[in-house]
């Protein structure tokens, strides 16, 4: 089985962008820790981060037919990447929401998230955790609805 894992714009500055909000750990650090799960659980990941919204669109489309699942952290294109969202709606599987931060709990333009209705769920507020707890889930929901 195999799982994306998109990190979108400025996610690279995880560890030193505002680590009062995102805290210390870098983006190499959850990728480690996300790589040690996958092991864990029998999947492999397949992990990109682009400041540019067609890359992302891009891989997503590169794997349409290869993947299982994604994880998807839009970071700021969370309130206007329209282009994502619209991609992450033409993919056959399941597609996970995540945010280090609660976005509801922040300035009241990060609130919203048109990405939200594109995916099967959001998990947020538990900084590199909401990365663990969000794979996790998909897997276990992918195996889930493949025993049905």
């Amino acid at each position: 089985m195999k799982i994306l894992v998109l990190h979108g714009p400025n996610l690279n500055l995880f560890g030193r962008r505002e680590p009062h909000i995102y805290g210390t750990t870098t983006l190499s650090q959850i990728n480690q820790r996300l790589e040690q799960l996958a092991q864990e659980l029998g999947v492999t990941l397949d992990i990109m981060q682009s400041n540019h919204e067609g890359a992302l669109v891009d891989f997503m489309h590169a794997h349409i037919d290869s993947a299982q699942g994604a994880l998807v952290n839009p970071a700021g294109l969370t309130q206007h990447g329209v282009p994502l969202h619209d991609a992450i709606k033409a993919m056959p599987f399941p597609v996970i929401e995540v945010h280090m931060s609660n976005i509801a709990a922040r300035e009241a333009w990060r609130a919203h998230s048109i990405i939200s209705p594109a995916v099967k769920a959001t998990v947020q507020g538990f900084g590199p955790h909401s990365y663990l707890a969000g794979l996790r889930a998909l897997v276990e929901s992918l195996r889930e609805t493949a025993q049905v």
